[in-house]
């Protein structure tokens, strides 16, 4: 099992979702570095259940330095983060040990670590293990911003409910207006039927997902490999450790199979000084390489799996056909609470790059 990412900045992440403690360790930091400890409280409050549309499980998540922070300054050696579980029911599972969850880790966990894997709420494979990784994130993320990187996400579909396009000006207003809501969305009436629709679901014993939607703004042009170590490649990486994303596409993304070149290309202009393209369908990236315009890339949730419904699985121990209902605390969706998990994800990947480009000691110039 391979638990740490990254090449200049790295995450090694640990930690079960009813063990004592989840946590990571964040190394490679530059020493000197101010955490404004609000700012991380709010990334980790964006990741909470909330309300009716997420699990009744309800964790404080408080994040604690073990090592690398001394009175919220960087000491640049290996940040030690530890968040307790406080909350946790692990009789809930207990039914379910020998009965694999349709759409979950159960099964395939079962035949990679031969039944000596944690089961109880997902264990390792638990979406629980993404609040080291807002955490970690969040230092990623305050240290972009240090240089006039913004990120922001929003719901840009659930269940088929559309949210309003991001503008092509203001998008800096927008990216900080998104960052102060709960519930990430540009309008804010639409947010309403999003919640509507998963409340609906989780009436209905189901759940729902959809498609967020990502912005990166003022990233340098010429950061990224052309091969192996792309912008896309990166992000794609780090997306896929978020349990419940199942697809990314960047720019038009799968809206590219439909155009021409002539529609697909952005070309080029002088701006203000500047090279920039009139569009933005390749979503700031050619070549794997940065080219100076907005990253823009979306990433599809899948329903949580956990419904209550009745589900057909087998039965691991006698290997018979069985029927499973999930009972206890889960999400109708997650999507909502997702967002917070890229953000983070997109700035350590971000981070990373550009300590790779420019070294340590440039986040302190």
């Amino acid at each position: 099992m391979k638990n740490t990412i990254g090449n200049e900045i790295t995450i090694t992440l640990f930690g079960e979702s009813h063990g004592p403690a989840i946590g990571c360790v964040l190394d490679g930091l530059p020493s000197g570095f101010t955490i404004d400890m609000e700012h991380l409280s709010r990334s980790m409050d964006q990741r909470k259940a909330v309300g009716s549309i997420s699990t009744g499980r309800h964790e404080a998540d408080a994040v604690k330095f073990l090592s690398g922070v001394k009175n919220g300054v960087t000491e640049g050696t290996p940040a030690a983060i530890l968040i307790e579980n406080t909350n946790t029911r692990s009789s809930d599972y207990d039914a379910l040990a020998d009965l694999p969850r349709p759409g979950h880790a159960d099964y395939s966990a079962q035949m990679r670590y031969s039944g000596y894997q944690d089961k109880a709420g997902g264990g390792h494979f638990s979406g629980r293990l993404t609040a080291p990784l807002v955490a970690a994130g969040d230092i990623c993320r305050q240290m972009l911003d240090s240089k006039g990187i913004t990120i922001g996400t929003h719901i840009q579909n659930l269940h088929g409910i559309e949210d309003d396009a991001f503008a092509e000006t203001g998008l800096k207003e927008q990216l900080d207006a998104l960052n102060s809501r709960q519930f990430a969305v540009l309008n804010e009436e639409t947010g309403k039927r999003m919640i509507a629709g998963i409340e609906d679901a989780r009436n209905h014993e189901d759940s729902v997902g959809g498609i967020l939607e990502t912005v990166i703004l003022g990233l340098e042009p010429g950061i990224g490999e052309p091969e192996f170590d792309s912008i896309e490649s990166r992000i794609s990486q780090a997306m896929f450790s978020i349990p419940a994303v199942k697809g990314i596409a960047f720019g038009e993304g799968y809206g590219f199979a439909g155009m021409y070149g002539s529609e697909a290309n952005d070309s080029f202009l002088m701006q203000d000084g500047k090279v920039v393209t009139r569009t933005n369908h390749n979503g700031g990236i050619n070549g794997g390489i940065s080219n100076g315009m907005p990253i823009v890339f979306t990433t599809v949730i899948k329903p949580t799996p956990s419904i209550a419904r009745k589900q057909d699985t087998v039965n691991m121990k006698t290997l018979e056909n069985a029927e499973i209902a999930i009972k206890g605390r889960h999400d109708p969706a997650i999507i909502h609470r997702a967002r917070a998990v890229v953000d983070a994800m997109s700035a350590f990947v971000i981070a990373d790059m550009l300590q790779s480009a420019h070294g340590r000691d440039w986040w302190k110039k």
